[in-house]
């Protein structure tokens, strides 16, 4: 009885059983390195998440709400016009209002509303000057 033609064909299969290891080796290193990538990302995202839960409690919830005033859009418009800043008189001028206290106080009013909803700043008592 000849083995030969037997050890020839295990031969075969066992090179045939290597090359497969291999390639599934090949295959294993690949997958191992798209893990890795999978894995970094998510720690990025995980990171993102914690950052921006922690800058989301310092956000306001909604938009302030702008009261509807026709004086409003033009009091910007004045600030625009000027890095000064102003008093509530300059800006009943520069609106063309009659300069009492009653029109004075309604303009500082509003510029106070403004201060609050964080469109101007009040650089002095009573001076103010847009946000920079």
């Amino acid at each position: 009885m000849n083995i030969r033609p037997l050890l020839e064909a295990l031969g075969l299969q066992e090179d045939a059983a290597r090359a497969h290891a291999d390639d599934l080796r090949t295959q294993i290193d690949d997958l191992q390195a798209r893990l890795r990538e999978a894995e970094t990302r998510l720690e990025h995202l995980a990171i993102t998440r914690k950052t921006v839960t922690s800058l989301a409690d310092r956000l306001p919830t909604s938009p302030p709400e702008l009261p509807e005033h026709p004086d409003y859009p033009r009091i910007l418009a004045v600030f625009n016009e000027t890095t000064d800043p102003l008093r509530a008189k300059d800006i009943c001028r520069a609106l063309g209002h009659e300069v009492v206290p009653k029109n004075i106080e309604g303009t500082r009013a509003k510029l106070k509303r403004r201060v609050r909803l964080g469109i101007l700043t009040e650089a002095d008592t009573g001076c103010f000057a847009r946000q920079q």
